[in-house]
């Protein structure tokens, strides 16, 4: 159960919570709380700092004695980093370790914090208040699943001390909202493969998504037959485990515009008879994380009033060797009737991907954005913090990269260069999974993509760096991340159909290449 958070004008001092925290700068200069919990406890926080030599790095934290001095029952000193460099993203972070201090202490459920009165510049209120709900709550964070004896403590309530308001009071409904979200794109990231089938991934979403106004359609494996989703039933074929297909339906009244998500639902990638080394398997229950990151995003729309209407389209599989597994050199046909020769069949997500975006194409979306852990190619550019951005249209894929830094997750926009099309020409079918030589694979994979949508205005997120994290850093624990959900959330609130000139194929340009 996540923690309720509130905002609370209570002074510092006589702030009834476990854990009190107040936020301090490098160089030892206090935030606000600061010098009122200093004089409360007979100037102990400015010996603290002095004594343990405190960096007060953003999201470095440090506990303060109180010995009764204060109505808490403890308090503690959050860094801030720089004050000249302070940024949304920097109070995220140091929510986030706030967070991770008090799940050390077994004896703290209640936290209270000045954070959100700390507002960097060129940003409102409201934003500071999003950006510490985030930071706490996904902070807060733990699977705990599978642990007999999870270690440390529960959040159970936050208050943040300040001022409010009704639309601060809504600012936090709504990160509450979104980080619900996420944390249910985590939970199922992180469920073990062996629990998590296609079919049994379907009913999660099915369950996740009942009561939340959409409609829901999925198709076993006959129905992906009917319906000529060939990717999806060529993947799925080589598992004792069928493939599903889910379509999620979000269609509020007078929507003016349709954006159509896709998600990558590979419960667990073997590589196919592509094997892939056993060390490059231990992460691969992660390979669904772009959709759950959809149906996270679908299963919040309602209750944020979004006025567009968005419907998702999500291929399940497990990628397995077996004697009725697809084989290098196999030719599968797309939804659309294109025709694909499977060169390797560990680049398997952009094939069930290419039938989702076909059926986007087929249905009149009006823009679609796919969202996949699709290439290792992409985590050798960006690492492991920044998802790769890529697309057909500017201004859409503008659209996309904003909403992504107003959400507070890193993308980069990488080049579709037309030339390197060529690279995934194929001998005996319309065209290859894979190109050519080793080089430019995240950039191939998205051209591959690019051959389903048929003009329609598009963007590529490749998150196969930023979907897990491989420690605890910022609002991101260990294991699935969630990482997706608050950027395709907020495209959805802010969806503008493109212009009509944008989603012309002939007068692609810009950035799109030559």
């Amino acid at each position: 159960m996540a923690p309720t958070v509130a905002i609370a004008p209570t002074p510092v001092e006589s702030a009834e919570t476990d854990l009190l925290a107040v936020p301090v700068f490098t160089g030892g200069a206090l935030g606000p709380g600061g010098e009122a919990l200093d004089a409360a406890l007979g100037g102990d926080v400015t010996s603290v700092l002095a004594e343990t030599g405190f960096k007060a790095k953003a999201g470095e934290a440090v506990f303060v004695p109180v010995a009764g001095r204060v109505a808490a029952g403890a308090a503690v000193l959050v860094g801030l980093g720089e004050r000249d460099r302070l940024d949304l993203a920097v109070l995220r972070r140091a929510a986030a370790g706030l967070a991770r201090a008090a799940r050390v202490r077994t004896d703290v459920t209640t936290v209270a914090t000045t954070l959100a009165e700390v507002v960097p510049d060129g940003a409102e209120k409201t934003d500071a208040v999003r950006a510490v709900t985030e930071g706490l709550l996904l902070g807060a964070y733990r699977f705990t699943a599978y642990k007999s004896e999870p270690d440390g403590s529960e959040l159970e309530r936050i208050e943040l001390l300040g001022r409010g308001g009704a639309r601060l009071a809504r600012t936090v409904e709504r990160a509450a909202t979104v980080c619900e979200a996420v944390a249910w794109a985590r939970d199922v990231v992180n469920e073990p493969s062996g629990g998590k089938s296609p079919a049994a991934f379907a009913e999660m979403a099915r369950e996740r998504l009942e009561g939340r106004g959409v409609e829901v359609s999925i198709l076993d494996e006959a129905g992906i037959e009917a319906e000529r989703l060939g990717g999806v039933a060529g993947v799925g074929q080589g598992s004792a485990r069928p493939p599903r297909f889910v379509t999620v339906t979000y269609s509020p009244p007078k929507a003016r515009a349709t954006l159509a998500l896709v998600g990558k639902g590979v419960v667990f990638d073997s590589g196919g008879i592509s094997i892939k080394p056993s060390s490059g398997m231990e992460t691969m229950k992660t390979d669904m994380s772009g959709a759950a990151a959809v149906l996270a995003a679908m299963s919040v729309l309602d209750a944020l009033d979004v006025k567009a209407k968005v419907v998702a389209y999500v291929p399940m599989v497990e990628n397995m060797p077996s004697g009725s597994a697809i084989r290098p050199g196999d030719v599968l046909r797309i939804r659309n009737g294109k025709t694909v020769e499977v060169l390797n069949t560990d680049a398997e997500g952009r094939l069930i991907l290419a039938d989702g975006l076909a059926r986007a194409v087929e249905d009149g979306a009006d823009a679609i954005v796919d969202v996949a852990t699709l290439t290792g190619a992409c985590v050798v550019a960006l690492g492991e913090k920044v998802a790769g951005l890529m697309g057909n249209r500017d201004p859409f894929v503008d659209q996309v990269r904003g909403a992504a830094e107003r959400a507070g997750e890193r993308v980069w926009h990488l080049p579709l260069p037309a030339d390197y099309k060529a690279l995934l020409d194929s001998s005996v079918a319309d065209i290859q999974n894979i190109s050519e030589g080793r080089w430019g694979g995240a950039l191939t994979a998205g051209l591959f993509l690019e051959a389903f949508v048929d003009g329609t205005p598009w963007a590529h997120l490749d998150i196969a760096g930023p979907a897990r994290a491989s420690r605890d850093d910022g609002e991101h624990l260990k294991g699935g991340t969630g990482f997706g959900v608050r950027t395709l959330v907020e495209l959805a609130s802010s969806f503008r159909r493109p212009a009509a000139r944008d989603r012309d194929p002939d007068r692609a340009g810009g950035r799109h290449g030559s």
